[in-house]
């Protein structure tokens, strides 16, 4: 019973295992590195989220069902997902949510329903979400919102509501009045005409509310709506006047935004109390710069403001004065998107000995003119010109602010630095040129920069890189001279830089590459990029420009303009040992080398795709120095076929991506050489539905390790119908009938042969069969010992319902009582969790002697006729005196006739009679047996010549004569 038992759970684990597994999902994709926890079903053709999620495992923790046309979602469709935490589902084209949709996701923290169509929601349809944090449901249709909506979600702190059709605040508010945790509440973009709401009140918790772009005309609302808001958008609603305000408390208001209203700024500071300091100035009208030297008379109250924001105003200037009655700012001023033409050495700035960051973008400023000789010098670290319409920058530009750090000129149309132009800027660490019209650089262009880490010249229109332009630059990680127009770099064009890890070349016109133009950097680059130049081999090269760069981690070669780089020659790659990412997509690359790949022993992710000219043919061998590849991408190459000399050797490869292919077949021994694949693609591949894949399609129906993208999905090449994953098979097995002539045969043959064996040989075989497995084991060794080594003195073999005479009779009188015998009994002194016939041989030949308890239930067991079956072919072919027979009951000769080994051995052998309740005197005869047994168990064990046998068995006669004697007197 127990193991039948213990044999029901493991098969009960298997199947879990079995199931815990899953070989591929209709309509989602598993994230290859989240161990099937995350799953994104975007672009389905299903419209019912059954269909969609049906097959995705309950340990789920992450799903994103984006972009498809289901329409509603039913009662419990994720009861399933005891485990999910976050569920995202938007631009699904969403209707309608059945009450109790998300029932027992008790788990979930994340839930968002953007952009669908869902007009209404169920009271219920929130219910059991208890851990939920955050709900999205902009860009809906909703007009109302139920009262017991939020009720079960008690830990929400960010409600998103933002563009849909609410008109009445009253009813948002008693919708939310119950959560208790809620800090943000976006009603941006709806119909809201006020914030007028009766009997209930926002949570206390609610700090952050949103209300932008909608049609407020009017607050009314109660004097302490607001007491614990801190931040508040107000912006876009293009009704809203000052008077709105009277009488609203904005005292504890920290960010208020009012943008795109029609609220008269100097006169809301006349009706309300909040801190100027905490109000975003952003379109407010304040066109004239007069108007900002007043507003500044309303910060009297306060010394310091972190920020101050005058965007979209649309002022042309700002007078040196502007800012003389301001607070002194400690963060950011920022003028972006005005109508600023010059900014004359940040002169407005001059009185402000604590800013940290200044923002003019989006203005029309044409230069930056020199500072050379500012009485000032401002505090800035952070300065930023992005989108402007600069042309140049003249020399000492920077002067006024040395302590710059970060300096952004990006996006304008810069087209020269004069000498000098940066000139200053010590601590500079980020300086960002892209975006520009530059054509070259100067000798002394970046001079001075000593601490910059961090250089973008990205889409420029450099040719050259001249000798000593960076040669200041000792600290610099990051150059980025990509999309420029470089076609050489003269020998000592990169000199300096000693510390550069990242060097990006892309898309320029370089057309070839040299181990020299690397060699400042050659100990510390970790990426290079050299996607879309003109690089191309028409013959062998002898050194590979990579063989110093013993760093380099990730390399990118896609693309070579206009047909790829077409070769890879012998040894490009040489040197490559801690390459870890090789990029060479759109390479056409005619012929890959068996030993192209030899040296990237380190290399993790290798993509190939569109790396083809025609149909490709990859040599044996072309992958066998890729052992720690993860990752190979080889979509759109033309393969016709798999081969496990080719792809045998990445042992490591765990995803492998085959689309648009041209194979007809794959290889399934292929695949299971790939021992740790767990993600395959094999979309758009023309594989064919006939029995040559039946293999393949067993394995993909079967296996329950390698996750096949949209398995259910790939259809067969012949028919645009049928699919693979149920391509019909019969017509593979025409020839059945054969091989079950040949099969019933077989079993026919087996059916009569194996009984009469059974019959004639089956002590003969099982014994074989037993010391073979001993042997095996390394247990024959140990049959072979000298006695002096055995660990027993006998071996008692017993049935077990002779167990009580055996542990009240014969342990105490040959254990104990002054003897000196070691027994082995099978309740005692097997090892536990050892296979029992292991044991038995063990104890057999680990014993001098074999003493057979004999009784009828002994003659009946066949654990007990196995043990006397090894210990009689121990006597008869060791010959070794190593069996005793005790009989505990008179057994008559003809009940003994069909146990002919028992019979042969007491021919041979002395055997005991236990003394029975007969005798006249059953004290003084078992004294007499105990006496016997103890010499029989004394004596050698090896056998004498036939006299002496026989003088034993006369013993052994005369022995049984005075039991018998014995037995009489009694």
């Amino acid at each position: 019973m127990a193991d039948s038992t213990r044999h029901l759970s493991i098969l009960t684990v298997g199947l879990l295992i079995h199931l815990s597994h899953q070989y591929g999902f209709k309509n989602c994709i598993g994230d290859q590195y989240s161990n099937n926890l995350t799953f994104t079903c975007s672009q389905r053709a299903e419209k019912l989220i059954s269909l969609i999620v049906g097959d995705l495992p309950a340990s789920a923790i992450n799903i994103t069902i984006g972009n498809n046309n289901v329409s509603h979602i039913p009662t419990e469709s994720f009861i399933r997902f005891f485990k999910l935490e976050n569920l995202s589902m938007d631009s699904n084209n969403l209707k309608f949510i059945d009450g109790l949709a998300f029932r027992r996701m008790h788990q979930l923290r994340t839930l968002i329903l953007s952009s669908n169509r869902l007009s209404k929601l169920n009271c219920s349809v929130f219910q059991d979400l208890y851990n939920l944090t955050y709900l999205s449901l902009k860009h809906n249709l909703l007009e109302d919102l139920p009262q017991s909506l939020f009720t079960s979600t008690p830990q929400l702190n960010t409600l998103i509501l933002r563009n849909n059709s609410l008109h009445n605040f009253s009813v948002v508010v008693r919708s939310v009045s119950s959560l208790s945790q809620l800090k943000t509440l976006d009603l941006g973009f709806n119909f809201l005409t006020s914030l007028t709401h009766l009997n209930s009140s926002l949570p206390k918790s609610l700090t952050e509310l949103f209300v932008c772009g909608n049609k407020l005309l009017s607050l009314a609302c109660a004097d302490s709506f607001l007491t614990n808001i801190r931040l508040l958008d107000l912006s876009k609603n293009v009704e809203l006047s000052t008077t709105a305000f009277k009488g609203v408390d904005l005292a504890q208001i920290r960010y208020l935004q009012m943008g795109s209203t029609k609220v008269k700024i100097f006169e809301f500071f006349k009706v309300t109390n909040v801190d100027a300091t905490y109000v975003d100035f952003s379109d407010m009208g304040l066109t004239d710069p007069s108007q900002i030297i007043k507003l500044c008379t309303f910060f009297r109250k306060s010394k310091h403001t972190t920020h101050m924001t005058l965007k979209l105003n649309r002022f042309n200037m700002l007078p040196n004065t502007s800012l003389t009655n301001c607070p002194q700012i400690t963060g950011t001023f920022d003028i972006s998107s005005n109508n600023l033409k010059q900014v004359k050495c940040l002169e407005f700035l001059e009185g402000q000995k604590h800013i940290k960051s200044s923002k003019i973008e989006h203005n029309h400023i044409k230069r930056l003119l020199s500072c050379k000789g500012t009485k000032y010098k401002l505090p800035l670290t952070e300065l930023s010109f992005r989108y402007n319409r600069i042309l140049s920058v003249k020399s000492d530009a920077f002067a006024h602010t040395p302590n710059v750090t970060i300096l952004n000129l990006n996006i304008n149309s810069i087209a020269s630095l004069h000498f000098g132009a940066l000139r200053g800027l010590t601590k500079l660490q980020i300086l960002r040129l892209d975006n520009n019209l530059l054509t070259e650089l100067w000798d002394s262009t970046f001079e001075g920069l000593s601490s910059l880490e961090t250089l973008n010249l990205r889409n420029n229109r450099i040719a050259v890189i001249f000798y000593g332009r960076f040669q200041d630059l000792g600290r610099l990680t990051i150059l980025d001279l990509g999309g420029n127009k470089i076609s050489h770099i003269y020998e000592g064009g990169l000199r300096g830089l000693k510390r550069l890890r990242n060097l990006y070349l892309d898309g320029n016109n370089l057309k070839q590459i040299d181990s020299i133009e690397f060699a400042p950097f050659q100990n510390t680059l970790e990426v290079l990029d050299l996607l879309k130049n003109r690089i191309r081999f028409t013959h062998e090269i002898f050194v590979s420009p990579f063989v110093n760069l013993s760093r380099l981690r990730d390399l990118k070669l896609d693309g070579q303009q206009p047909f790829g780089i077409t070769r890879l020659p012998h040894g490009f790659f040489r040197g490559l040992h801690s390459l870890r990412n090789l990029y060479l997509t759109n390479s056409r690359i005619d012929h890959l080398a068996s030993d192209t790949f030899d040296d990237l022993t380190g290399l993790a992710y290798l993509t190939l795709d569109n790396s083809c000219n025609g149909l490709v043919h990859l040599e044996r061998g072309s992958f066998k120095g890729l052992r720690n590849l993860k990752r190979l991408s080889l979509q759109n190459m033309g393969l016709q076929n798999l081969s496990k000399e080719v792809f045998g050797h990445l042992a490591k490869l765990q995803g492998l991506y085959l689309t648009h292919n041209v194979m007809q077949h794959i290889d399934v021994e292929v695949l299971n050489s790939l021992s740790s694949l767990s993600y395959l693609d094999i979309r758009k591949i023309p594989l064919s539905c006939t029995c040559q894949n039946l293999e393949l399609q067993n394995w993909t129906l079967n296996n329950y390790k390698v996750q096949l993208i949209y398995l259910h999905s790939l259809r067969c090449k012949e028919s645009i119908g049928n699919f693979f994953f149920n391509f019909d098979t019969k017509v593979c097995f025409v020839d059945l009938e054969k091989y079950m002539f040949f099969v019933t045969a077989a079993v026919i043959f087996v059916s009569i042969v194996v009984p009469l064996l059974h019959f004639k040989l089956y002590w003969k075989m099982k014994y074989g069969y037993y010391v073979f497995r001993a042997w095996f084991s390394e247990q024959w060794r140990k049959l072979r010992e000298d006695e002096e080594n055995c660990e027993y003195d006998a071996f008692i073999s017993y049935n077990f319902n002779n167990e009580a005479w055996v542990l009240e009779q014969l342990l105490p009188n040959l254990e104990g009582n002054g003897s000196s015998f070691k027994l082995c009994l099978h309740h005692r002194d097997f090892a536990p969790g050892r296979n029992i016939v292991d044991n038995i041989v063990s104890a057999v030949y680990g014993s001098r002697k074999t003493l057979c308890v004999v009784s009828r239930n002994f003659l009946q067991s066949e654990w007990c006729s196995l043990e006397i079956q090894l210990a009689s072919y121990r006597l008869f072919d060791e010959h070794r005196d190593v069996l005793l027979l005790v009989f505990l009951e008179h057994i008559p000769e003809r009940e003994l006739s069909s146990y002919h080994r028992m019979r042969k051995v007491m021919l041979r052998k002395t055997y005991l009679q236990w003394p029975g309740s007969e005798c006249t005197d059953p004290a003084m005869a078992q004294l007499l047996f105990w006496k016997q047994l103890r010499r029989a168990l004394r004596t050698g064990s090896r056998m004498e010549d036939e006299d002496a046998a026989g003088e034993k068995k006369s013993s052994g006669t005369a022995e049984g004569d005075q039991t018998d004697s014995a037995r009489a007197n009694s």
